[in-house]
């Protein structure tokens, strides 16, 4: 048990009951616990396995490998459109989360082997429209797509999608001004 999973548990606004209730039964599966990303997150055979994620309408179990679990009871949720290794149980109350404690159990026991086997995700790269307003950025600020270029290709994802997202020009164009010094400084978007 890690002390800082227990105050992250202690002082939740929603979902203590369905966290306390995951973290009881992921403490008897064969991983360690600790904090990562600012949540409670169990790794075993040197990899992340899984991470409680507390969200507003549910509580999530999130399965870092999850794309290539067999998933027999359908129970995994792909998070987002953009989302191609990651799925999540999601869990309502407390009941849900102990009707499903023998699926929880064996879909952490399948995470450990694929983990334990080294098995890899293939990762497809993800296409992503580059906003105009980023093009025409680049064009007045060479510095600035030399930067971009050099970042990696999730974090140019992340920036991609956070301009693109924007549904006027104005605000594509306010928050590439507003990230420019963070893609100069060679940092993602949530670094």
């Amino acid at each position: 048990m890690n002390s800082k999973v227990e105050k992250y548990i202690s002082s939740a606004k929603k979902w203590q009951p369905e966290m306390e209730a995951l973290r009881e039964i992921l403490l008897t599966c064969p991983l360690e616990e600790e904090i990562k990303w600012g949540k409670p997150s169990y790794s075993a055979e040197g990899g992340n396995i899984v991470l409680i994620q507390d969200f507003k309408n549910y509580l999530a179990l999130l399965f870092f490998k999850g794309g290539i679990m067999k998933d027999p009871k359908g129970v995994l949720v792909k998070m987002g459109e953009n989302t191609q290794v990651g799925r999540q149980m999601r869990f309502a109350d407390v009941k849900e989360v102990q009707k499903l404690k023998t699926i929880i159990k064996s879909y952490v026991k399948e995470a450990i082997a694929i983990e334990k086997s080294g098995e890899k995700v293939e990762v497809k790269p993800a296409k992503v429209k580059v906003a105009t307003e980023l093009q025409d950025a680049f064009e007045k600020k060479p510095a600035l797509k030399k930067a971009f270029d050099s970042l990696t290709p999730g974090r140019q994802k992340a920036y991609n999608i956070y301009f693109s997202s924007a549904k006027q020009a104005a605000t594509r164009i306010s928050r590439i001004e507003k990230c420019t010094k963070q893609i100069l400084a060679g940092k993602g978007l949530n670094d």
